[in-house]
């Protein structure tokens, strides 16, 4: 296993290339222009990036375009697809430990979940979306002996993606895995603060044999290349993960222009409901810090509202501080740790925010609620669990995108219920039951995409994962339900004599 000295020295070392990716190949921004990526474990320049803008996305569009209507990739044989994106998957493969380096400077994430699972799972993720390629078949209606009706999927046309920063290398696969398969082209815009694994990849994916303009990536900032992205009169969908508030711009995007569609995964205020049956409170523990504070909690899943019974509070609280006297928060390139840094300044002041409204507002703090490590300059906090919260708290309201929960008492299974569904949120949930019949009967009335049941998770790459309510619109990533938002449906009908 490679130590933590090792790892410091690998980063050292590491060569990055921060310009944009664009018609099959690296070039500098149109105005050659640049901004700084931090690594959040420092507060220090990691690498200068491309500051691309509008110019630079229309240079990629007509790219994708051209590239869409040659028919180079949109029709290629499916088995040509599939292989050439089996061989992207071996790549990135093939590349791990440089894409999870990349991905723990950029992110603050941890080098071990880095490399035990975002980049495998990322592989994983293209190399099944890309099995799919030559495995689905289109129909025949039941229309009749005189004609012949049929229904068959056509590639979208040309795509952008639009990604988030709490798991770069992962959501890029799970938007290009089958927007590509299914014969798109797909401009790319990763989030401004981790642009690199992004970048490399789309290295891999010409090296794999994807054709120059199939896939292209634009770095920059929402305001820019995003922006420009959701108003460009000549991309045919966004699929984009973020925020609420930004998923909705893209909405107004579609409709001031050429009504493209939009396919969103948006934010979670999400809860872990543990019902009075459980008997094994130490696997709920282990489980239930997993879903508050995997990822330092900068993830649109987590479980950061716990619902529980009076009577097992106690006892579950105890349990999860002993958990979490396993889990280490430090420098992501340290393979013990387990809680890395927040991804930049404004966000940990606004976690840290959070934490002193929730005081203010009469939460008992039980254990956390500092910043620690100031001394390294990044932007660390400590795991934070507040007790006696309400549900009309902002704590248990607001999205805080930290290593926060809140515990919220309830008395019976209806009160749980109303609690859980009281959001404007609904993308996942998770509950803990002895009873098979509470697990049906409950998971039915949570209002969510993705309702785990004894576990904390998302299940795996062949179920569909997005929200109810405010938490998505348009569609699901993953699963063979993600090919089809990335298709029109034609329906051609043929008279017979």
């Amino acid at each position: 296993m490679t130590t933590y000295q090792e790892w410091k020295q690998k980063a050292e070392s590491l060569s990055i290339d921060g310009r944009a990716f664009i018609a099959g190949q690296r070039c500098t921004a149109a105005s050659n222009e640049t901004f700084n990526t931090l690594n959040p474990a420092t507060g220090k320049v990691l690498a200068e990036v491309a500051l691309c803008d509008a110019s630079d996305v229309e240079r990629a569009v007509v790219a994708a375009r051209e590239a869409f209507e040659s028919g180079v990739w949109s029709k290629a044989a499916p088995a040509h697809r599939k292989a050439v994106l089996s061989r992207l998957a071996q790549l990135i493969e093939d590349h791990a430990e440089e894409l999870a380096l990349l991905e723990a400077l950029d992110a603050g994430k941890p080098i071990g979940e880095c490399l035990g699972l975002d980049i495998p799972e990322s592989a994983a993720c293209i190399r099944w979306h890309a099995e799919v390629t030559d495995k689905r078949y289109d129909a025949l209606s039941p229309s009749g002996s005189n004609v012949v009706s049929m229904i068959t999927r056509e590639p979208i046309g040309v795509v952008g993606a639009v990604l988030p920063w709490n798991f770069p290398a992962l959501m890029l696969a799970w938007k290009i895995g089958p927007a590509l398969s299914v014969g798109n082209s797909v401009v790319v815009k990763p989030a401004a603060q981790t642009s690199l694994s992004t970048l490399r990849i789309a290295d891999l994916a010409l090296e794999a044999g994807v054709p120059a303009g199939v896939f292209s990536v634009v770095t920059g900032f929402g305001s820019g290349a995003g922006q420009a992205i959701g108003l460009h009169p000549d991309v045919d969908l966004v699929a984009f993960t973020g925020s609420t508030e930004t998923g909705k711009r893209f909405l107004r995007y579609s409709a001031d222009t050429n009504l493209k569609r939009v396919v969103l995964e948006c934010g979670g205020k999400n809860p872990q409901i543990i019902l009075p049956d459980v008997a094994n409170l130490d696997a709920v523990a282990e489980q239930a810090v997993a879903a508050a504070f995997w990822n330092m909690g900068e993830n649109c899943s987590a479980g950061s509202r716990m619902l529980v019974p009076s009577s097992m509070k106690a006892a579950l609280l105890e349990k999860m501080q002993t958990v979490l006297e396993g889990w280490k928060t430090g420098d992501p390139l340290d393979p013990d740790v387990k809680l890395g840094a927040l991804i930049e300044q404004r966000h940990y002041e606004k976690v840290l925010g959070h934490i002193e409204q929730a005081k203010a507002e009469g939460a008992h703090l039980v254990c956390g609620g500092n910043a620690v490590l100031v001394e390294s300059g990044g932007w660390y906090v400590e795991p934070t669990i507040f007790d006696n919260v309400t549900p009309e708290m902002s704590i248990a309201v607001e999205e805080v995108f930290g290593p926060v929960l809140c515990v919220i008492e309830y008395s019976d299974v209806e009160e749980a219920v109303r609690i859980a569904n009281d959001t404007c949120y609904g993308l996942a949930a998770s509950l803990w039951t002895d009873n098979v019949n509470n697990a049906h009967k409950v998971a039915a009335r949570i209002r969510a995409g993705t309702v785990t049941v004894n576990c904390f998770g998302e299940g795996d790459l062949s179920t569909p994962f997005g929200g109810f309510k405010q938490s998505g619109f348009g569609g699901r990533d993953k699963s063979v339900y993600a090919h089809d938002q990335y298709c029109e449906l034609k329906t051609t009908w043929l008279k017979l004599d």
